[in-house]
C-alpha cells in the first residue's frame, strides 16, 4: 500500500520517506508522481496515468485543491476512472472546514450573518482560513474564537489579523484545557485584531449581529469548540 504524500518541506519529506521505506510502501510525493492545480476555475489533475480536468473542490479554500489532488492519487492507484474521481471533487463534505451554517438555531440567531464554522487551530490552518477568506467577496469579518491552551494561539492568529475586523473569545464548554476567554482575547490584541471576551457562542454571534447585521462571521479555533457548536446548533 501507497502512501500518498501533499506538498511538503524537505525535511518533512525525507522523514516520511524514511518512515516509508522501513514499512515497505512506496511514496507517492506531490511534485514527483502527482501535480495538481487550479487553472481557470478549474482544477487540473496529473499522474502518471493521464491528466484529469475537474471542477474546482466543493469544499471552499485554495488548500482543498492539494487536499483533493492527494486523495484523488489514491483513487487513482486503486484504478477508478475520471467518474469517480469527479465525484469525490465535488461531493466531498468535511464538518467544520470553513462550513457553512445555514440552519439551526444559532443561524436563526441571526439571519442575516454569513455564518460560518471551522475547526482549524495551528499556524498552517490559521493560514488556510486566511487564504480562503482573502477570496470570499468583501464582506466585514468578524471571527468568535475558543482554544485550548495547548496550541500556539500567536501562530494561529496572525496570518488572520488581515482580513477580519474583530474577535470574539470564548472559552470550549466543558473542556478541562481551554484557554481562558481573556488570554485569547490578549493573543488576538497582539496580533493587530480588536478583541473582546463573551461568555458563549450565542452570546458573542448576537452581540456581533446587532452592531454589524449582515457582517460574515467565522466561529473557529479548535475542533473541540466546533464538536460543541455542532452538537447544539442540531
Amino acid at each position: 500500500m501507497p502512501v500518498v504524500v501533499g506538498p511538503q518541506s524537505l525535511d518533512g519529506l525525507e522523514v516520511i520517506e524514511a518512515r516509508a521505506a522501513r514499512l515497505g510502501a512506496p511514496v507517492l510525493a506531490f511534485g514527483q508522481h502527482w501535480h495538481c492545480h487550479e487553472d481557470r476555475g478549474r482544477m487540473v489533475f496529473q499522474d502518471e496515468n493521464g491528466l484529469l480536468d475537474l471542477p474546482l473542490p466543493n469544499l471552499p479554500g485554495p488548500h482543498q485543491i492539494q487536499n483533493a489532488g492527494a486523495a484523488l492519487m489514491a483513487l487513482r492507484w486503486l484504478g477508478h476512472g475520471e467518474a469517480v474521481c469527479e465525484a469525490a471533487v465535488t461531493r466531498a463534505k468535511w464538518p467544520a472546514r470553513m462550513q457553512r451554517l445555514r440552519r439551526g438555531p444559532l443561524a436563526e440567531l441571526a439571519p442575516k450573518v454569513e455564518l460560518w464554522l471551522d475547526g482549524g487551530h495551528n499556524p498552517a490552518g490559521g493560514e488556510a482560513v486566511a487564504e480562503t477568506l482573502a477570496r470570499m467577496p468583501l464582506r466585514p469579518t468578524h471571527l468568535i474564537c475558543g482554544m485550548l491552551n495547548t496550541k500556539d494561539v500567536a501562530g494561529y492568529m496572525r496570518p488572520l489579523a488581515p482580513h477580519v475586523q474583530s474577535l470574539h473569545a470564548v472559552e470550549i464548554p466543558g473542556e478541562a484545557n481551554t484557554l481562558p476567554a481573556g488570554d485569547t482575547a490578549d493573543a488576538a490584541r497582539a496580533a493587530g485584531i480588536a478583541a473582546v471576551t463573551a461568555p458563549s457562542v450565542a452570546a458573542a454571534l448576537a452581540d456581533i449581529a446587532a452592531r454589524d447585521p449582515e457582517a460574515r462571521v467565522l466561529i473557529c479555533g479548535s475542533l473541540y469548540l466546533a464538536g460543541t457548536v455542532l452538537r447544539d446548533n442540531g
